[in-house]
């Protein structure tokens, strides 16, 4: 199993910025993509950004300009940088990722515990 433990959310000023870290451990072999969704209270949960073992990137409309998503492979880590962060950003954000098979199909998938981002007004 892969286990995703999240880190660096918090309190913070619109216009200000955070950055997540997500370390995988575990059976983190052929780990295709690692991403952050969040989930804010009355909302679907909805991908912010993800990233490809490749490095291809993935953003939401409501993030892009905004959001970095970065990896350091050596560290099994994920990061998203957040700046300019708006009161609408309020959410848990949820690390992700999952393993395919080596025709590219999508088998194993997991998920952090979760981590709270407060953007004040």
């Amino acid at each position: 199993q892969v286990q995703l433990v999240e880190s660096g959310g918090g309190l913070v000023q619109a216009g200000g910025s955070l950055r997540l870290s997500c370390a995988a451990s575990g059976n983190i072999l052929r780990i295709h993509m690692m991403g952050w969704y969040r989930q804010a209270p009355g909302k679907q949960r909805e991908l912010a950004a993800d990233i490809t073992s490749g490095g291809s990137t993935n953003y939401a409309d409501s993030v892009k300009g905004r959001f970095t998503i970065s990896r350091d492979i050596a560290k099994n880590t994920v990061y998203l940088q957040m700046n300019s962060l708006k009161p609408e950003d309020t959410a848990v954000y949820y690390c992700n990722a999952y393993k395919t098979t080596l025709w590219g199909s999508k088998s194993n998938e997991y998920w952090g515990q979760g981590t709270q981002v407060t953007v004040s007004s």
